[in-house]
């Protein structure tokens, strides 16, 4: 019979209130009472998550003898990740970046002597920052970043749903009256962060804030002679509740607004967030690169010599009419309501296979930015990883079987780290799941797995329903275990909080958590 010990020790968490991002570390304990598959010195781990901002700080702490932000035992393990989260970590890579995306709206305006200007919270920072640059970290020429820092006295932003949107409006009017700031690129990040948090009355008061600080900075642009464009990179909170009522914190598949203010024309209705860069291009009076397949949005343009372009992103601004599902449609928003009444817009793709995702798939931070940049579609990790598990060849990947390989010979455990979520912007259980069909194919005996729960986008309570799941796999191969499971609000920090990433430290290396005793089921 399969052991279902770690799925209603987390049933138990949530009899006592706990959520499942935040929910405190658990961990599989021994008849003796001792912490059962911990990392130590030389095993090796496979971290099967995908994005890798989030994922890196933790990477880090396991891998560096010499990590300085908290106090470790010096340990380094043997590290595969499912992409590269940074160049500079000591880990094979399953799925290494793809050739550089080149001719990107930031590099052709940089290419053409022009100053942009990018403006965001450093919550959202990686996503004007590398996503919008085609996955380049460093800036092009001409390219200046003013990063607002985030809120870091809060433990989470439901308790400041505003975050920082008001300083980053307070820069971005500064750069519209700078006549030598020929592009800006905002972006607002509260719907998106908050919707993550299933707090109603913060959501509410985020959605608000944001609709102040749109109505501020494009009446600045106006003023400056600046052409605005507003859009988003997906949805989020115009989808907040499922339709049976209880509430959804994920993305979604909606498509995106896109509106133009003071462009002298009227937009064409259709598109997808391919079409953003050439019509930005082409407001700045500067060719599109015949790497871009997106098409201008613009209708009836005249030209009338080169535009002063800002491009605002409202993360996760979504379109839903149903008052009954949407957050923002049961928030007063006189600002973005005007945008959409007043001015030339339509509604863009911003899911699925528009922007590189699997077929049906909602869309992401990531995928939105990089979409929004490229100008064309660009296959990304996650449909690749599809691809692979479909033709066979995640089972012959280079680096799981060096992982699984080294475990064998070096008479080491093989630990398995990662979300534990059917679909996430960090990955899917699926991957889990046939990596331990891998597993038992090349007779790994010994395998230990560490789950992040977190239900960003799933119904309440589905992450026991998930780890008992793979508790069955388990069971079904005879190979692994599951020995540890912590909220992902701990392990996928990108802000430098280190007493989180601490906390998923200790029950990773040394079992500190609520002690599970071994099922009798």
């Amino acid at each position: 019979m399969p052991s279902h010990a770690m799925s209603e020790a987390i049933r138990a968490a949530y009899r006592r209130g706990e959520e499942e991002e935040t929910m405190e570390p658990i961990v599989r304990v021994d008849a003796e009472g001792r912490a059962v598959g911990r990392m130590a010195d030389g095993d090796y781990v496979i971290f099967y998550d995908i994005r890798g901002e989030r994922e890196v700080e933790l990477s880090r702490a396991l891998t560096e003898r010499d990590f300085s932000e908290f106090p470790t035992p010096g340990i380094a393990v043997n590290l595969a990740t499912m992409i590269e989260y940074d160049p500079r970590l000591p880990a094979r890579v399953a799925f290494p970046p793809m050739a550089g995306i080149g001719d990107t709206l930031c590099e052709t305006v940089s290419k053409a002597g022009r100053r942009l200007v990018k403006v965001a919270e450093s919550e959202k920072a990686i996503h004007i920052r590398y996503f919008l640059n085609g996955k380049r970290e460093e800036p092009f020429p001409g390219e200046v970043r003013d990063i607002i820092e985030s809120a870091r006295d809060v433990e989470d932003f439901d308790e400041r749903p505003e975050m920082s949107v008001r300083e980053v409006a307070d820069a971005a009017i500064k750069h519209l009256q700078d006549p030598a700031c020929d592009l800006l690129i905002v972006n607002f990040a509260n719907m998106d962060v908050v919707g993550h948090i299933e707090d109603r009355r913060a959501v509410l008061a985020a959605i608000a804030a944001v609709d102040a600080q749109v109505g501020r900075v494009v009446q600045a642009a106006r003023h400056a002679g600046v052409v605005a464009l507003v859009t988003a990179d997906h949805g989020s909170v115009e989808k907040w509740y499922y339709p049976d009522g209880k509430v959804d914190t994920g993305h979604t598949d909606s498509p995106v607004p896109f509106v133009l203010v003071g462009g002298d024309c009227q937009v064409r209705q259709g598109g997808a967030l391919t079409d953003v860069a050439p019509t930005v291009l082409q407001l700045m009076g500067l060719d599109k690169p015949p790497a871009m397949t997106g098409e201008s949005l613009l209708a009836g343009y005249g030209g009338n010599g080169p535009r002063r372009v800002m491009l605002l992103i409202v993360d996760g601004w979504g379109l839903n009419e149903d008052p009954n599902l949407s957050l923002i449609k049961q928030t007063a928003t006189p600002h973005l309501d005007s945008l959409l009444r007043d001015w030339p817009n339509t509604a863009l793709v911003a899911s699925g296979e528009a922007v590189g995702m699997p077929e049906g798939t909602v869309g992401n931070s990531e995928a939105g930015h990089l979409h929004i940049g490229a100008g064309r579609i660009v296959p990304s990790d996650r449909l690749r990883i599809e691809w692979a598990m479909h033709d066979g060849s995640y089972h012959a990947n280079e680096a799981f079987l060096w992982a699984m390989e080294g475990a064998k010979r070096d008479g080491k455990p093989l630990h398995l780290l990662g979300i534990i979520s059917f679909y996430s912007s960090h990955g899917s259980v699926r991957y889990l799941l046939e990596l331990l069909r891998v597993c038992a194919e090349q007779g790994v005996p010994e395998v230990y797995i560490h789950g992040l729960l977190g239900r960003r986008g799933e119904r309440p309570e589905t992450g026991a329903a998930y780890i008992q799941d793979v508790e069955d796999l388990c069971a079904e191969l005879g190979v692994g275990q599951v020995v540890s499971v912590i909220g992902r609000h701990w392990a996928l920090d990108r802000e430098e909080r280190w007493e989180r990433v601490e906390k998923a430290y200790r029950l990773l290396v040394e079992g500190v958590g609520t002690p599970v005793t071994p099922s009798r089921d």
